[in-house]
């Protein structure tokens, strides 16, 4: 442990999480409501573990650069002349002016400093400093942050002391393989900021249990009961549902403006696999496209939300292609469940509130809170146990 000591809940406290479904309950208000637990979860379950900061093919070129948040953070991403992406913290080795602004991009040949021109290799090793003869170079380099690639996406792991992505990972790997999404292209992004704590939109995402109250063009294209548990061995949770025989994909007509993904089984093709990755990262997997969510939580009632749908490069390059087909089909479900959230929230401040049962119907909510119950108890994220996975009853 490092900064923060105390670990934000006791253990009776989490006791009624590893309860068996129908017994078991969410977490307590405070951890979705406290600011003291929400300053803990950055500081070990974001900073502390890896957490996704965006799309590694937007980074392409030999000197692309992009300055992204990470937790508590602020990561500088470079594409180097090797073809290798480096992170680096975002703080010169002068007088620590940030190198780019959050969310900056430029591409050059050095990383430079704004402030005194202090200039680097692209491979973070110092180049040269105005007014300076004979400063050590490798003295004054960038200081490296853990960055890896996978699928596409770029991770980042701030503290630098997470155990090794494969590991958070684990086979989440061979669920998302068959779609191949590190050759999509990004088609459409919409961002929202939701008024409401980060867990939560995990949560909801997790069940379909709310489906048939709120989300009625959703429920005529994929039954809200259909689908299976998966059982997996990283730091996730997730499962599938099953398309409509009238449904080709989740539009709201059911109908797709692309074409089925190569490598896909027939079964596959029949389905919608939805993964929520701890802490950040959300993969809705479609015969025809992935959509992801990525969140980055402000404060403990309020979340940032980028929502990506990702095509492939031949639908994209062709004649008259619309992504709109599966944008308008999920905004309009996002802002349904964005309203539930936020309701959710609120009434979780409510002196009222006592977190009932979890139903067999959300054995992935159950998951995610387990993970997070260890978390708290454990100090840092960590996969699920054999237990945990055996309350998974679709």
């Amino acid at each position: 442990m490092t900064r923060t000591e105390a670990l934000p809940f006791e253990p009776e406290e989490l006791a009624s999480v590893f309860r068996p479904l129908g017994e078991s309950t969410g977490l307590p208000a405070r951890a979705y409501r406290s600011g003291e637990v929400f300053d803990w979860e950055v500081e070990r379950v974001f900073d502390g573990s890896w957490v996704c900061v965006g799309r590694a093919a937007d980074l392409p070129e030999a000197g692309d650069q992009t300055a992204v948040q990470a937790g508590s953070e602020t990561i500088l991403l470079v594409r180097g002349a090797d073809g290798r992406l480096r992170g680096f913290y975002n703080t010169c080795r002068h007088r620590g002016h940030e190198l780019l602004e959050a969310g900056e991009r430029v591409c050059r040949a050095t990383v430079m400093c704004p402030y005194h021109a202090w200039v680097y290799d692209l491979d973070g090793r110092m180049r040269g400093a105005p007014g300076f003869t004979g400063l050590d170079r490798d003295a004054h380099s960038l200081n490296p942050a853990r960055v890896e690639e996978w699928h596409g996406w770029a991770f980042v792991n701030a503290s630098g002391d997470a155990p090794p992505l494969a590991d958070h990972l684990g086979d989440l790997g061979d669920h998302i393989r068959p779609y191949e999404p590190e050759r999509l292209i990004v088609a459409a992004s919409h961002s929202y900021v939701v008024e409401s704590n980060w867990k939560i939109a995990h949560e909801n995402y997790h069940e379909c249990y709310h489906c048939s109250n709120i989300h009625p063009e959703l429920c005529v294209v994929t039954p809200p009961d259909s689908g299976r548990d998966l059982r997996p061995s990283g730091v996730w949770s997730g499962g599938s549902m099953d398309l409509r025989p009238n449904a080709a994909t989740m539009s709201l007509t059911g109908e797709s403006g692309g074409t089925p993904l190569r490598g896909l089984t027939a079964e596959q093709r029949r389905e919608v696999i939805y993964i929520g990755l701890l802490p950040n990262l959300l993969i809705s997997a479609h015969p025809d496209y992935v959509m992801t969510h990525r969140m980055t939580p402000i404060d403990a009632g309020r979340t940032e939300i980028e929502c990506q749908w990702l095509f492939s490069p031949e639908d994209v390059a062709s004649h008259g292609f619309d992504p709109g087909y599966a944008v308008e089909f999920w905004d309009l479900t996002n802002r349904q469940d964005w309203h539930a959230i936020e309701s959710v929230y609120r009434g979780m401040g409510s002196r009222g509130f006592v977190p009932g049962p979890l139903s067999e119907r959300e054995g992935c909510v159950r998951l995610f809170d387990v993970l997070m119950a260890r978390a708290y108890l454990g100090g840092r994220s960590v996969a699920p146990e054999p237990e945990d996975l055996a309350q998974l009853v679709r």
